[in-house]
């Protein structure tokens, strides 16, 4: 008789995890996937009052992650962006709304992020 495999599944992002991003249903993954400056906006102010924000950005520094918004910070080609503009050619003067919420990085990950 064959046996399965175990396969050991993290369940800290699961629908049953205190993570804020966790809603059960998938209605926010939209704004942590998307390229606009306010849907991002919005996944990082999420991410400031999530419990989990230490360990999400840990896992996803451990995936190499490449696209989206993960413990709180924006991945692009891999790397934390700090700023991003939005399309087209650039305003005379900068747009206060166009800012990033700063979410600090915890201090013990801050050597393993790359920083574009």
């Amino acid at each position: 008789m064959m046996s399965t495999p175990r396969i050991d599944i993290d369940e800290s992002l699961s629908p049953r995890s205190p993570a804020a991003c966790a809603d059960g249903t998938g209605q926010l993954t939209r704004l942590f996937f998307s390229d606009d400056i306010d849907d991002i906006s919005a996944a990082k102010r999420i991410c400031a009052t999530c419990p989990m924000l230490a360990t999400c950005l840990e896992d996803a520094i451990g995936r190499h992650e490449q696209w989206g918004v993960w413990g709180g910070q924006l991945f692009v080609h891999g790397k934390v962006v700090l700023a991003k503009r939005r399309r087209g050619r650039p305003p005379k003067h900068g747009r206060p709304e166009d800012q990033f919420p700063v979410i600090p990085i915890p201090d013990h990950l801050v050597d393993s992020l790359r920083i574009a």
